[in-house]
């Protein structure tokens, strides 16, 4: 079987590890051999017997491990091996898989002495972020982690309360706080700050972030100076030299006045930019705090030391580079979780006759499966009908051309630019494609433009109630109602309902017919006028006698009571859902 092996992280402080006893579970489920350093789960208090029960083989030897593993899961890149005086990437064995973090625009060094062991690497802070990859976003899970632990930091070295209050010694005010930065780690600060009762204020460049910042509680800043901030991928981009004189001039004003600023902006693919000058940490009241997200980045304050606390005239700034690693056991489960994902997604499940299985295909592109047949070197032993998981890696998949930087050794990193797509056409001037859509447009269920009934249609419809009033016996309108009357209602609510439900747009199907469905119990007043009738028909009083008409308005009545309550039920459920 394939084997997936997790060494112990070596770097300094570095407590995480890529996979805890559940993903390890997970992992046996696809069909891997799983095996684990002994003393990997030490920094999350998770022993190595916790991993043996979860299925996992505990291997002492760290040559032994990196040597018998196909694929190898770690949090930080390969580096150095003091005691063994060996680089990590050296232990690889020939043609394997590394997943991890990765950071191939720094790590140049360590991704050639992987290209010689000609190994495949997939780089987790390198994912797209698209809706198919959520599940392996460890970036944003990381990053949500840091905001969190940034603020609790904050709170440690702050001299006084978060939140305000009224005591008899006097009143205390909230702190004040300032959120550089509404990513996911900024807002995760946000949410934290207003958590503890500071009163926040935040600032990004990118006007998306305005309404998702005024949904955490905290007042959004802005500029006078106009400017879009968002680049490539949703991240922030590099600002004109005006956008950036007045967000300094904002930051100086601020500086002054708040008691704790956590900064997390970051540009891709460059520096750390400097928002908190000198002046401006001296300009803050002593005992005020600076949490800097982008230490390890070289920092957006001027005097910020990666992975130390100074202090600078009463001012704490704290530079820690390993904030999801001081809470390791919560960083672990969902980097693993992320990870997981990934090998899931990569995962090539076959039956015993060579041919992928439906149920569990993995979804390319397009989201459709296959059952064509692969490559026949890998996979299940038919003889004892057992499951051996290959990577099945399909390099036009944007998920893994986004994430993948070494293919069997080869340079597969930076990942080609999405082809520009073709401008669209003029209004007006019909193209071929637009032809062939309009060909192929059928008159079917919740389509935009559709005609509705036909006229025709009504028309026949007409034709056979007026032929009815002349077939049907006199007394069928005066026993038990006015038959025709009855069904003339009837059936033109049908067409009438028909035609107002047939074009509405597919997405809004569900809150119309619950709407619809409440509306539709005005049949209860229909049901309410067939109860004034007599339950006994003519003089008797035994089952034969019973008044069908009274009986079925009746259950008219309380089925439409139902459907009222359930429809106008399911519909507040539902805007309440858009609400949030």
């Amino acid at each position: 079987m394939t084997k997936i092996g997790i060494p112990r992280e070596i770097n300094p402080g570095e407590k995480r590890v890529a996979a805890t006893p559940e993903t390890v579970i997970k992992l046996k489920k696809l069909g891997y051999d799983v095996a684990v350093e002994s003393g990997a789960g030490e920094g999350i208090n998770v022993a190595d017997a916790e991993y043996q029960e979860a299925g996992a083989e505990i291997i002492a030897d760290t040559n032994e491990l990196w040597g018998a593993a196909e694929i190898v899961l770690k949090v930080r890149p390969p580096e150095t091996n003091e005691k063994l005086h060996v680089h990590e990437a050296d232990l690889l064995k020939k043609d394997a898989t590394l997943i991890g973090f990765i950071w191939p625009g720094q790590h140049k060094e360590v991704i050639e002495r992987m290209a010689k062991r000609k190994a495949t690497v997939f780089a987790m802070d390198s994912i797209p972020r698209i809706t198919r990859a959520q599940k392996m976003d460890t970036l944003s899970a990381m990053a949500n982690i840091a905001g969190y632990r940034a603020v609790i930091e904050a709170a440690a070295h702050y001299p006084r309360f978060f939140t305000g209050q009224i005591t008899a010694a006097g009143k205390i005010n909230p702190a004040k706080v300032l959120v550089i930065g509404a990513g996911v780690a900024g807002l995760s600060a946000i949410g934290a700050a207003k958590g503890l009762g500071a009163i926040v204020r935040a600032f990004d460049p990118r006007s998306a972030t305005k309404d998702q910042v005024a949904s955490m509680g905290a007042e959004f800043l802005e500029l006078d100076v106009k400017e879009e901030g968002e680049g490539k991928g949703g991240y922030a981009k590099e600002m004109s030299d005006a956008f950036l004189k007045a967000e300094m001039a904002l930051f100086a004003q601020q500086a002054m006045q708040v008691d704790i600023i956590i900064t997390t902006a970051l540009i891709p693919g460059k520096p750390a930019p400097k928002l908190i000058t000198t002046g401006m940490v001296e300009s803050m009241k002593p005992g005020s705090v600076i949490v800097d997200l982008a230490a390890e980045q070289g920092g957006n304050c001027a005097l910020t030391q990666p992975g130390k606390v100074v202090s600078h005239k009463g001012v704490t700034i704290i530079g820690y580079t390993d904030l999801p690693s001081r809470m390791a056991s919560m960083s672990s489960q969902l980097y693993g979780a992320c990870v997981t994902a990934l090998i899931e997604e990569l995962t090539d499940p076959r039956t015993p006759d060579g041919t992928r299985t439906p149920s569990s295909a993995i979804a390319g592109s397009s989201g459709e499966t296959s059952s064509e047949p692969l490559r026949a070197e890998a996979a299940l032993s038919a003889d004892e009908g057992v499951r051996v998981p290959t990577l099945h890696i399909d390099l036009e998949d944007e998920v893994v051309r986004g994430a993948i930087v070494l293919h069997e050794g080869k340079m597969m990193w930076p990942p080609p630019p999405r082809p520009t797509p073709a401008a669209p056409p003029e209004p007006g001037v019909p193209t071929k494609s637009s032809h062939a859509v309009a060909a192929a447009k059928p008159n079917g269920h919740g389509h935009d433009e559709g005609n509705g009934v036909s006229p025709w249609l009504l028309g026949i419809v007409g034709l056979i109630m007026f032929g009815l009033a002349f077939i049907l016996p006199p007394k069928a309108a005066t026993e038990g109602g006015d038959f025709l009357g009855h069904l003339t209602v009837f059936i033109l609510a049908i067409f009438i309902g028909f035609q107002v439900v047939w074009n509405v747009k597919p997405a809004l199907h569900t809150p119309l017919m619950s709407v619809t469905n409440a509306i539709s119990g005005i049949i209860l007043v229909g049901g309410m006028l067939q109860l004034t009738g007599d339950l006994f028909t003519g003089s008797g009083s035994g089952l034969g006698s019973l008044n069908l008409t009274v009986i079925l308005g009746a259950i008219a009545v309380l089925i439409a009571a139902i459907n009222i309550a359930g429809g106008f039920l399911v519909t507040n459920r539902m805007l309440g859902m858009f609400r949030k």
